[in-house]
């Protein structure tokens, strides 16, 4: 990958993609507040979903933690704990692979549900199926990383990345070169995951972005008002 190039995709283009989440987010969340669900289809061919929905989920937020965690640490604070890098990168290999491993499977349920269940293919927008086969794409890539990171146990591999993520973060002008010498298959992980935080506004990704903490101080009575009315206004507990 030539140097214009490789500064491009992993110096530029990061930043691009960073602020299209955000402003995007923003913005779809203010003007379009009803689009901003998952949109589930649940009630169809529900067993499928549940086992794919549950090992999905688990295993993305697990290798998201794991990647906010160990790119945006300092890389003095691993040193500062006595945490080599080789261990660091082992540690990353294995809990990463688990979790990659139930993501995938969980996502490939997802997946063949989405694309050969009529109802829910009936039921799904382009961007529904596309995000997912996306998502598919990116863990099979991140698992594909595994036998080249196994032969780089140094740790050294790890530390081109985490020099990145900071720098990104920083403002370094040099950061991507930090990864200029990387493996493809890292390369097109990335470029991937940048992608995805691009298309995220557009997406039922957002719902990522809500948690149901209103359900904390919800009062625990709802008001339900019938059709009439001139009919009383009934008290039934909430679920």
């Amino acid at each position: 990958m030539s140097g214009f190039l490789n500064s491009l995709l992993f110096g530029i283009y990061p930043y691009i993609a960073l602020v299209v989440l955000i402003l995007g987010s923003v913005i779809r969340y203010d003007r379009e507040p009803y689009t901003w669900r998952s949109g589930s289809s649940q009630l169809l061919r529900r067993r499928q979903l549940i086992w794919g929905s549950v090992l999905f989920h688990l295993g993305v937020l697990f290798i998201f933690a794991g990647h906010l965690v160990g790119l945006l640490t300092p890389i003095v604070i691993f040193d500062t704990l006595g945490i080599s890098h080789s261990a660091k990168q082992l540690l990353a290999v294995v809990a990463g692979g688990i979790a990659g491993t139930m993501a995938i499977i969980g996502a490939t349920l997802l997946v063949h549900r989405r694309l050969f269940d009529p109802r829910v293919r009936a039921s799904s927008s382009t961007t529904d199926t596309l995000i997912i086969i996306l998502l598919w794409m990116q863990l099979f890539l991140g698992l594909s990383t595994i036998p080249t990171s196994l032969a780089h146990l140094d740790g050294y591999e790890m530390v081109k990345f985490m020099s990145w993520a900071q720098g990104i973060f920083t403002f370094d002008p040099q950061a991507a070169s930090y990864i200029a010498d990387a493996a493809l298959v890292f390369k097109l992980h990335l470029f991937l995951g940048l992608t995805i935080f691009l298309l995220f506004p557009f997406t039922r990704l957002v719902h990522m972005l809500s948690a149901p903490v209103r359900y904390l101080w919800r009062p625990g009575y709802q008001v339900v008002r019938q059709r009439n009315r001139s009919a009383s206004v009934n008290r039934i507990p909430a679920e």
